[in-house]
């Protein structure tokens, strides 16, 4: 897509699923029809102005991605009968309804049969509007790579039979949860780029936080969603004060607050005290809670560390995954002494691998020198430190870690 002002932007965003979501409905085949709407955003983006906008835009993009579609079909050579049946008599082209069909393509682009990969690249694309170009940037790979998965993705998905409309029997609780997660990615990706000269990527950042809004407004009575949106909100709240003028890390206790958003920390605190009291609490909304105590200490030296700690114990029972054992180490240091924190890494690490394994290796040795920096043992840091700063691809963290090393 070409450069575009923020108002049109915005509205190919949300009007994306809208529009797949009318032709899945009159035509079924989701990866033609998919293909089509990515021609009418593309369409739209070179036509559209600000001031110049259709009456109705997504009647606009439902017509043009109607016509590429119906072109697609004509010029299908397998299937000579659905050929014949299209060049014959072609259907009319759906209208544009008040109905959000958004959900339910969340649902598809996280089926079950697909990679955790391919869910991501799927929804960037299909309900987030992004093009192939956009999401292999994002991701730092090339647009070929991203098109192949993107293609494969969809191939499995019509391999798979899945409906586009849930029905009673479908796993909806189970689907949800792969949506959840797969926003959460996007997030992470965008909050701490895995590969590159940036810290953060606010596209992804800003396209995982709508889609979650999106979800919490589509399923209002369910509270994880409402913890994730919170989650999301309360972490980006810090996100202007992350990186020096020159692109360097600046670590959470060295953050200037008063420059943290206030609104959206406001947003994201009363989302997470609305939904905590709600049933069993999930991970997202614990990792909420985690986030609010973070955000309502005026200054580092007043956080409840003691909290925090205790919320991440109970994240743990919820959710045993080696970063939250991780984090659990970092909070058990602040809140007991560095000590106790070592002695618990090394049971864990004993327990896990967390020092060896590719998920958390570069993240425990970092921990695991800041531990020994506190307790005065600053060879064995200076080690730990090179280390975590050679496995990370990220270059900021990269340059953070270094000069920690090095007694920066």
């Amino acid at each position: 897509m070409t450069a575009l002002p923020n108002t049109i932007e915005h509205l190919l965003r949300t009007e994306a699923p809208q529009v797949l979501g009318a032709l899945v409905r009159r035509f079924g085949h989701f990866d033609i029809a998919e293909e089509a709407v990515q021609d009418a955003l593309l369409a739209a983006s070179q036509q559209w102005r600000t001031d110049e906008l259709p009456e109705n835009p997504r009647s606009w993009l439902i017509r043009i991605a109607y016509r590429r579609m119906i072109d697609t079909l004509r010029s299908e050579s397998a299937d000579r009968h659905r050929q014949e049946e299209y060049a014959a008599s072609a259907p009319p082209p759906p209208t544009a309804t008040s109905h959000d069909d958004s959900l339910n393509l969340l649902l598809l682009c996280c089926h079950p049969a697909l990679s955790s990969a391919s869910r991501v690249a799927l929804t960037l694309r299909a309900v987030g509007g992004l093009s192939t170009a956009e999401i292999a940037h994002a991701y730092g790979v090339t647009e070929q790579t991203m098109a192949v998965r993107i293609s494969r993705a969809k191939q499995q998905i019509r391999r798979s039979g899945a409906r586009f409309e849930f029905v009673v029997d479908d796993d909806f609780s189970g689907r949800l949860s792969a949506v959840m997660r797969v926003l959460y990615l996007i997030f992470n990706e965008g909050y701490t780029v895995t590969t590159g000269s940036e810290l953060v990527r606010t596209d992804l950042t800003g396209e995982a936080i709508r889609l979650a809004r999106l979800v919490h407004t589509l399923v209002p009575d369910d509270p994880e969603p409402a913890g994730l949106l919170a989650l999301m909100l309360l972490i980006d709240s810090r996100r202007a004060t992350r990186t020096a003028a020159n692109g360097d890390l600046i670590p959470l206790a060295d953050q200037d607050r008063t420059r943290w958003d206030q609104a959206t920390i406001y947003e994201g605190s009363e989302l997470i005290r609305a939904a905590w009291s709600e049933g069993d609490v999930g991970t997202y909304r614990l990792q909420a809670a985690i986030a609010a105590v973070h955000a309502s200490a005026p200054v580092a030296e007043e956080t409840d560390w003691v909290q925090i700690a205790a919320l991440y114990l109970a994240l743990e029972q919820v959710e045993p995954s080696g970063i939250v054992m991780l984090a659990r180490v970092v909070a058990v240091a602040h809140a007991f002494g560095p000590a106790r924190a070592s002695t618990l890494l090394r049971q864990l690490d004993r327990e896990h691998g967390l020092l060896q394994h590719p998920l958390t290796k570069h993240r425990a040795h970092a921990i695991r020198a800041h531990l020994h920096e506190a307790e005065g043992d600053a060879a064995a840091a200076r080690e730990d430190f090179l280390a975590a700063a050679d496995m990370t691809k990220n270059e900021p963290e990269s340059r953070y870690l270094s000069r920690k090393a090095n007694g920066g």
